[in-house]
């Protein structure tokens, strides 16, 4: 009983980092916060993108139901899935993916680049980042909601409806897992004293590893109802393929990850995977 205590406040304060998700009062004190919590926690960020991959098809299968079926219903239902998915987590990841371009793409000293990042204002990179990511991660949603025919046989608005709902959920956790394979991979790099994530860059454990792997597979499992077997292989490779150049690229210009380079990981291996599935379509 100890341990499933144990979990549970690992993944309580998981959601309380990664999410806008009050857990405050009585609760906040009995998680609790310690670097060394905080390191325990990484293996439930996949968790934390089941609940952030639910809500966000809730929003969506919602907007599906009430909407007149036309051909610009699974548009507006991706954008406001999306919009959901931002107001849960504060946009923490899209920050992220913003600093990083900002600072990459604002210049190739390495030094210059990590202070851009510091920087909290969004320049013309972050700017343009974000639009392209957000207009993507729609646009895909929008098309797997949107194909005709299906490999299943099932009518076409409720397969699409449930395809894209399972596609959410998917994408959310698998692209929180990932970037715990780039922790792995890279050494952290930045201001280590002023960083939020740099507890989670010191020693993480083959049981954070098996804890994600455990979620992620749940997960999985649990979408394979609704997606394709082949389908979503696709899927998941081409999100390794996205981290694994994401990777690459970190590790020749920065020679390592912040936290905001896990963001901007998290970011490109969702977009990825709806990719994945959309070309598997």
């Amino acid at each position: 009983m100890k341990a499933v205590f144990q979990l549970l406040r690992e993944y309580l304060l998981a959601v309380q980092f990664f999410t806008r998700i009050p857990v405050t009062g009585c609760l906040a004190q009995w998680v609790g916060f310690s670097p060394e919590l905080l390191r325990a926690s990484a293996g439930h960020f996949p968790g934390v993108g089941l609940v952030v991959g639910a809500i966000a098809a809730a929003a969506y299968g919602i907007t599906n139901a009430l909407l007149p079926d036309t051909h610009f219903t699974p548009l507006v239902a991706a954008v406001l899935s999306t919009i959901a998915s931002v107001l849960l987590t504060g946009g923490f990841h899209e920050d992220g993916l913003a600093d990083v371009a900002d600072g990459l793409g604002g210049s190739y000293d390495r030094a210059r680049a990590l202070d851009i990042m510091k920087d909290s204002r969004v320049g013309a990179f972050g700017a343009m980042a974000l639009v392209l990511a957000l207009l993507a991660k729609v646009a895909l949603l929008a098309l797997l909601g949107s194909v005709e025919g299906t490999p299943t046989g099932w009518d076409e608005a409720p397969f699409s409806t449930w395809y894209v709902c399972a596609a959410l959920v998917a994408g959310h956790v698998l692209s929180r897992a990932l970037p715990l394979l780039l922790i792995a991979w890279l050494p952290h790099v930045g201001d280590t004293a002023a960083s939020k994530s740099k507890p989670l860059a010191d020693d993480l454990t083959a049981r954070s590893l098996w804890i994600a792997f455990i979620w992620s597979l749940m997960a999985l499992a649990l979408v394979l109802t609704a997606l394709d077997a082949m389908n979503l292989i696709v899927g998941c490779s081409f999100s390794m393929l996205a981290l694994l150049w994401m990777g690459r690229w970190l590790k020749r210009r920065l020679q390592g990850f912040t936290g905001d380079c896990l963001g901007a990981t998290q970011q490109v291996c969702e977009i990825a995977f709806y990719l994945g599935l959309a070309i598997s379509l």
